[in-house]
């Protein structure tokens, strides 16, 4: 069974930086997955926040650009998502996704698997 297990999340100022991890250490062949960031704030949707193909391709909301930027280490079955400028409307817990081969990057439909999530919350 596929394991996504997220960290990294906690409580900083507005303008603050932090740097979520995800490891998938149960996934056998890392390399073919597409990796996603999702988040979900309190009463609004899931929304997408930035992935990385299995081509190395990384795509972002729009939200994000300039200052979210996600990476992975192949050898370490691991996801990063470094945030910097961070804003209050960051705060949301963060998920990460995996689908083998996956393209629609940005739909959460597309992904089968999931992890529990990690709270990130951006105080003003």
């Amino acid at each position: 069974q596929v394991q996504l297990v997220e960290s990294g999340g906690g409580s900083v100022q507005a303008g603050g930086s932090l740097r979520l991890s995800c490891v998938a250490s149960t996934l056998t062949s890392f390399r073919s997955y597409t990796m996603g960031w999702f988040r979900q704030a309190p009463g609004k949707e899931r929304e997408f926040v930035s992935a990385i193909t299995w081509l190395g391709t990384t795509h972002y909301a729009d939200s994000v650009k300039g200052r979210f930027t996600i990476s992975r280490d192949t050898t370490k079955n691991t996801v990063y998502l470094q945030m910097n400028s961070l804003k209050p409307d960051d705060t949301a817990v963060y998920y990460c996704a995996a689908v083998s081969y996956g393209r629609r990057v940005a739909e959460r439909s597309e992904y089968g698997y999931w992890g529990q999530g990690t709270q990130v919350t951006v105080s003003s």
